[in-house]
């Protein structure tokens, strides 16, 4: 087993950083990622992570996809998000019949994949596969992806069921619709569809991702469904852009703080409450994704109650992450605020980010309540 942070993508993550932070303004003007940044991330092993060692592929680890994402996001949130829904993207397709993998990388395992798993479309059953249609909105990446994965609603005999689909991109039309304030440099455009055939090699039940009781195991022969892991990755630009905030705070307020007395000093008295709280905030969301990453990686299977305890860390983790920038971005002065700094573009994309539906505490929190008090309503 490949030591943990071996993998090319950690080793070139401070490198990606670097590029995605100067082309981050410019990605941001045109709403979709900078094409040099996604070769970067592609030649690093983003879209190959979770592709098995067996097929050709990096087989990594979800702490590995951690450092890497918590280091390209303290430059750039967006590309950190870019990153790890890549790699979230191939993990799901690995639930492909055998002959659906072989075609989806005959290419080569760096095979970019976006996606939309919310069930947007409909499917209906024809010869030899299924003519899918609709219309999924926040597809991020979609304008560089080889590749679209697409939840959508199929009628079945006992009633509607959900599958996932793989589309080429070349059959697939993306809307300009993304226009959020923060996380604009991801390209999360809508992808849609007009009866498309997807072959059935391209085809499986949701069921393979959602099931929580008997999870089917993936290709490293481990059970782990797709809701113990999907929270944590939307949490990992997050705590990326919430580290380069604390960063970029610092040097802002380093260079105000030279040359005042030694005596007490209420100005600095302010500035040590909101770096030792904010940073407090940010080492302990990471301590909770850190377990989060050792349980999914190592557990043979991940139980429904890992689930929901992953669930309700993520969203405690993302609120601690918020409330620090904020924090931060209180203290930061006009500088901080100024439309050119770094620090405002971290507040931006992290607060839409945390506005992502997985990540809000009160359905987790519903959640975890029920899993553990076994009572339902």
């Amino acid at each position: 087993m490949r030591t943990t942070g071996t993998s090319p993508l950690v080793q070139q993550a401070h490198s990606i950083a670097e590029l995605a932070g100067q082309r981050a303004e410019k990605a941001e003007a045109a709403r979709t990622p900078d094409p040099d940044v996604v070769d970067a991330l592609v030649a690093a092993g983003a879209a190959r992570h979770f592709v098995p060692i067996s097929l050709g592929g990096s087989g990594g680890t979800f702490a590995e996809l951690k450092q890497a994402a918590v280091v390209i996001g303290a430059r750039c949130p967006a590309t950190a998000w870019c990153a790890v829904v890549a790699a979230l993207m191939t993990r799901t397709a690995n639930h492909l019949p055998p002959a659906g993998q072989r075609k989806l990388w005959a290419g080569g395992q760096d095979t970019l994949i976006a996606g939309g798993v919310m069930p947007r479309g409909v499917a209906a059953a024809v010869e030899g596969g299924w003519s899918l249609s609709g219309s999924w909105p926040a597809v991020s990446s979609s304008e560089r992806a080889d590749w679209i994965l697409l939840s959508a609603t199929v009628r079945a005999t006992d009633g509607p069921e959900q599958r996932i689909f793989l589309v080429p991109a070349t059959d697939a039309r993306v809307d300009r619709t993304w226009d959020a304030v923060g996380m604009q440099a991801t390209g999360s455009h809508t992808v849609a569809v007009e009866q498309v055939f997807v072959p059935d090699t391209m085809a499986f039940p949701a069921s393979a991702l959602t099931e929580l009781e008997t999870p089917p195991a993936g290709p490293d022969g481990r059970a782990v469904p797709l809701p113990a892991v999907n929270t944590f990755l939307f949490a990992l630009p997050m705590l990326g852009a919430a580290r380069g905030a604390l960063r970029y705070w610092k040097e802002l307020t380093g260079a105000r703080l030279q040359g005042r007395p030694g005596a007490y000093d209420p100005v600095l008295a302010h500035y040590a409450d909101v770096f030792a709280r904010s940073s407090s905030e940010i080492d302990a969301a990471e301590l909770l994704l850190d377990r989060i990453a050792h349980v999914i990686d190592t557990a043979s299977a991940v139980t429904r109650a890992d689930v929901a305890r992953n669930q309700r860390d993520c969203a405690f983790a993302a609120e601690l992450l918020l409330r620090a920038v904020d924090r931060l971005m209180g203290a930061s002065g006009t500088s901080g605020h100024s439309t050119g700094s770094a620090l405002q573009r971290l507040w931006r994309d992290i607060h839409t980010a945390g506005s992502h539906a997985t990540l809000q505490f009160g359905p987790a929190a519903a959640q975890y309540t029920r899993t553990e008090l076994t009572y339902t309503n």
